[in-house]
């Protein structure tokens, strides 16, 4: 104990955390995240000081103050379309730019990519990814469904041995982020208190507001040269308030699919009219019955996303 409180520097020291926050530009990444994803303040609030405490951590370090190299590992929950695969890409971007991971790339995978069908086949499965991954982020989605206790001959126990294996022997290349819904989350911890044990930060990603998901509609158009008429505009405002109240929503993703639907339909009116003069404001301009045309204004109710 004598010994590590001699081998730091004095106490006067004087530490400049601007220039070292300055080299490490997260501060691109962070202001790249606003650009992004619209709204997920209490999200963004907290990859902000997860960020901040791995900076002062690796000064630290640096300094002679800490021994062990933080925990790293991740939960993101919450539901479909809230941004997380997203936030795990700039999670990447700035442990690399900390020094935390070598490469900084994130690999995604579900249950499928790492569980097998038959004997002796999960593990090299697993092992691939976790090989692909390392030096980097590894995002499992639905990480829940690895976990299948009702099937005696299911091999996503063995996948789950080797995942935590690696996370505690490997933490220093490698960081898991395990992300789903918030209460299938919190069952597969229970059931599985190792991952519980290695996960060092939970963050929680809250659905989108009414003006929220218009504004990501909006921001979806400008990037893809559209926009919405002032009618349409409307109608893309009562078209959200009836969706979020229906089956299967899933916030942005939900948006970007009613989206790619309303252009589906702008395309078709804009050939069956095509002997008319067309101009380029045509061509970039989305019309309320694009919009109306969804069967979310239908009145019987609707459970099939595909057909909204």
């Amino acid at each position: 104990m004598t010994d590590a409180v001699l081998a730091a520097p004095p106490p006067e020291t004087r530490i400049d955390l601007a220039r070292e926050f300055a080299e490490t530009q997260i501060d691109e990444v962070l202001e790249r995240l606003d650009r992004e994803l619209v709204g997920l303040v209490p999200v963004k609030t907290r990859i902000r000081e997860i960020a901040a405490l791995l900076l002062v951590e690796k000064v630290r370090r640096r300094l002679g103050l800490a021994a062990e190299a933080p925990t790293l590992h991740m939960s993101f929950t919450g539901n479909p379309g809230t941004g997380k695969t997203t936030v795990a890409l700039r999670m990447a971007d700035i442990l690399h730019r900390l020094g935390y991971v070598r490469r900084g790339h994130l690999v995604s995978v579900t249950r499928d990519d790492l569980v097998g069908q038959y004997i002796g086949h999960t593990a090299p499965k697993t092992k691939e990814i976790l090989k692909r991954a390392m030096g980097g982020v590894l995002f499992i989605d639905e990480a829940y469904y690895l976990y299948r206790p009702e099937n005696e001959r299911d091999y996503g126990q063995e996948a789950i041995e080797i995942l935590l294996q690696v996370m505690e022997n490997q933490r220093e290349d490698l960081v898991v982020i395990v992300a789903g819904y918030g209460d299938r989350m919190e069952t597969f911890f229970t059931s599985n208190p190792g991952f519980r044990s290695r996960i060092a930060h939970h963050v929680e990603f809250p659905d989108f507001s009414e003006a929220e998901l218009i504004a990501i509609g909006e921001a979806m158009l400008e990037r893809q040269n559209y926009r919405f008429s002032a009618d349409a505009l409307a109608a893309f405002r009562d078209y959200v308030a009836r969706r979020i109240r229906l089956p299967h929503f899933a916030n942005g993703r939900s948006i970007r699919n009613a989206l790619d639907r309303a252009r589906l339909r702008q395309a078709n009116r804009l050939v069956r009219d095509r002997n008319a003069a067309l101009t380029v404001e045509d061509f970039i301009t989305l019309a309320e019955a694009d919009i109306r045309a969804s069967r979310v204004f239908a009145a019987e109710p609707l459970g099939v996303e595909a057909k909204l």
